[in-house]
């Protein structure tokens, strides 16, 4: 018996669980969102790139010269494989049967978890690493050229640290922060040879280094009635062109990326699908899959900038 009965004498309380499941993880995939898709038909992907001969100022003839003879450049032949990314969601039948809090049926809340894991995976592919483009065999899986890999090497810039210098020719240059110069040097390199880039992907550590190029002698424009502090570069605008500024967390860490959006594509062979596997007791298999390639149209149409110590 007690005279004061509270909730330290009760007993069969209901639970407090919250019915809310919260998930931190990024899902977030710019890359593949920004560059579109395109289907394909078969594993390997082919295409050509083509390119001006260059300007010439000499271009005169005299008054009823023959024609010239024909030059032409040839064009160039690209390919890349398709690349299988696949995971599996599982649940026993007692698990999807129970009650529980923050979701329906337990299958289904596997089923999203795998699916969103896959997105992050083929963008980790995409831009995470360089990757070479890999056949394969019947024992071996095919894989794609990553973005990283797909860029010409007169636009991809290797950051020496120690003398500040671009492409170093140093065995093992010293890794280096991302620098206004570089990215202008870069957009320089491919307005040069036609491109249109409107993009610089970074990284979350240098996106903080691009802010902070606004400081170097900006002029900025203050509203005091404005109580937000803002410490961000959405556009950054160089003497080549405007570059929307994008953070990837996903991009290798000591990579970044100055591209046009449509320059890219995502090639689907097999997009996306659900397939229930064969029942061998009292728990349910689904495998999700997806078979993709990235396509570059032309290869000196982005830039790389690599060595980079974010």
């Amino acid at each position: 018996m007690t005279a004061n009965f509270s909730t330290y004498d009760q007993v069969g309380k209901v639970e407090d669980v919250s019915d809310i499941i919260t998930n931190i993880s990024p899902t977030k995939t710019p890359f593949q969102t920004m560059i579109g898709t395109e289907p394909i038909h078969n594993t390997l992907h082919q295409w050509q790139e083509d390119s001006l001969i260059a300007a010439n100022a000499a271009n005169a003839a005299v008054e009823g010269a023959v024609a010239p003879t024909a030059v032409m450049n040839p064009t160039v032949l690209r390919t890349n494989n398709t690349q299988i990314l696949t995971k599996t969601a599982q649940a026993t039948g007692s698990a999807d049967a129970v009650k529980t809090y923050g979701r329906d049926k337990e299958l289904a809340y596997q089923l999203g978890l795998r699916s969103a894991e896959l997105k992050r995976d083929l963008e980790a592919v995409l831009v995470g690493q360089v990757q070479a483009a890999v056949a394969g065999s019947s024992g071996v899986a095919r894989q794609m050229a990553s973005a990283l890999a797909m860029i010409d090497a007169t636009t991809t810039y290797t950051v020496n640290g120690t003398g500040g210098a671009l492409n170093s020719t140093a065995s093992s240059p010293t890794a280096g922060a991302i620098r206004e110069d570089i990215i202008t040097t870069v957009a320089q390199t491919l307005y040069i040879d036609g491109a249109e880039p409107d993009t610089i992907m970074v990284t979350p550590i240098d996106a903080l280094t691009v802010a902070g190029f606004q400081a170097n002698g900006r002029t900025r424009f203050v509203d005091n009635g404005q109580k937000n502090i803002v410490n961000v570069v959405d556009v950054y605008e160089s003497p080549y062109g405007k570059l929307k500024v994008v953070m990837n967390r996903f991009l290798s860490s000591n990579a970044a990326l100055v591209f046009e959006a449509s320059m890219w594509k995502r090639l689907v062979l097999r997009n996306w699908f659900r397939k229930t596997l064969a029942i061998t007791g009292d728990s349910t298999d689904v495998q999700i899959l997806g078979e993709f390639s990235l396509k570059h149209k032309n290869f000196k149409a982005s830039g790389l900038i690599t060595n980079l110590n974010g």
